[in-house]
């Protein structure tokens, strides 16, 4: 099978048949590993899954004691997911490594499937990746998800010992790098007729979890004014949310989920609870917009008589790539005969994670119609290739340099 046959391959593993759906350790994920598994051996590479669910292949070097460059991504999805978010990145690091057929390059290639990127089931991000920089603390571990399983738990549950978590981190001085392929999930390189973007930075994120308390009552014998209807002020905020949302460029902020308590048509929404989602690559124009944000929601708590609580899931700092990495990443399009387009991701990535602590870069791959978080999301083979093509060049740039 080629890159984008395996990834629709995979696409068939999933807690909701006739949907793609995979969080955090779920059965699914098992399958996933086997067949991940099997191509990395296959290519040459022993295979071994973290104490965080990180399923890794790993290609000697030429000598032992060399360095390793990272090429990964994950494989968990959110909800009704496409294809190619995600495995995209992983099943093109091995079709790499399957490309140099046996050769042994002055350095070694780790393959990594991280385990969770989306934050789905326990409402954080990117816990696969920060096992590898030793970001899974106490707290996050105590984290559960709806049926109250915790991190630490479903670790657990996966036959895996959360008290090997230690053994996951890497090591910067063994470490070349940490390159991502990504399909682009925006209309940028669609707009500009370009199969393939190398991205220079990452946005920030900030993940909350914001909740309107009022007091439900009877939807016929309440008057209007003596209301505390937490979903009219939920749904007053969540246009304020918007109009905050459209004072500056490359702003965005997103109401993604609502639920309203009790849920029923006669009854007055004593209780709302919604998450926010705020990003920007500049952190100060973020941060600004949250607690402007937040402020209307107590402001509009305090007119209504509603109480207003909120608890922060993620303060994501934006990333710059690796400077180095990305002039290497740019030199391998050019010599693949691409187009060389610089571009800021505003989606999250592994990548971002990782930036912090070794030098990492990421290319992107155009997505059709813009489409991602979708079942119809898709990728052109031609860009597919492209993108496996300047893999292959950023590889012989990396070994000439290095031999």
């Amino acid at each position: 099978m080629n890159v984008i046959e395996r990834c629709r391959f995979l696409a068939g593993m999933s807690e909701d048949p006739g949907n793609l759906t995979r969080t955090f350790l779920s059965p699914p994920t098992r399958e996933v590993h086997r067949h991940l598994g099997d191509w990395m051996r296959s290519a040459g590479m022993t295979v071994s899954t973290d104490a965080a669910g990180n399923l890794r292949g790993f290609y000697a070097a030429l000598n032992p004691g060399a360095p390793r460059l990272l090429i990964g991504s994950h494989i968990d999805t959110v909800p009704n997911a496409g294809a190619f978010d995600g495995p995209l990145g992983v099943t093109l690091g091995i079709a790499l490594v399957e490309a140099l057929a046996g050769r042994r390059l002055p350095f070694g290639i780790e393959v990594i499937a991280f385990s969770e990127e989306e934050g789905v089931r326990f409402g954080i991000p990117f816990i696969g990746s920060r096992a590898l920089v030793n970001a899974v603390d106490r707290s996050l571990l105590a984290t559960a998800d709806k049926l109250g399983i915790t991190v630490e738990q479903a670790i657990r549950n996966f036959g895996l010992d959360p008290d090997k978590l230690p053994e996951a981190v890497i090591q910067p001085k063994e470490i070349l790098g940490y390159v991502e392929f990504h399909i682009e999930q925006g209309p940028v390189l669609e707009s500009l007729a370009l199969p393939v973007g190398i991205v220079t930075a990452i946005a920030g994120q900030s993940r909350l979890d914001v909740v309107f308390r009022g007091m439900a009552n009877h939807a016929g014998t309440t008057p209007m004014h003596l209301r505390r209807d937490a979903l009219s002020a939920a749904a007053h905020w969540i246009t304020m949310v918007e109009r905050e949302a459209r004072t500056a460029p490359h702003l965005v902020a997103t109401v993604g989920s609502i639920e309203a308590f009790p849920g029923a048509g006669n009854v007055i929404a004593g209780e709302v609870r919604m998450s926010l989602d705020v990003r920007h690559e500049d952190d100060d124009v973020r941060r600004g917009a949250l607690s402007r944000m937040l402020a209307g929601a107590q402001q509009l708590g305090a007119e209504r008589n509603i109480e207003v609580d909120w608890k922060q899931r993620l303060d994501q700092a934006s990333i710059a790539c690796g400077s180095a990495l990305v002039a290497t990443l740019e030199k391998a399009v050019a010599a693949a005969g691409l187009p060389v387009h610089r571009m800021v991701s505003g989606a999250g990535h592994d990548a971002m994670v990782l930036a912090g602590w070794v030098p990492a870069a990421m290319l992107f791959v155009r997505s059709p119609g813009a489409i991602s978080h979708h079942p119809d999301e898709s990728v052109l083979p031609d860009d597919v290739e492209a993108a496996l093509h300047a893999g292959l060049q950023f590889l012989h740039l990396l070994e000439a340099h290095h031999a």
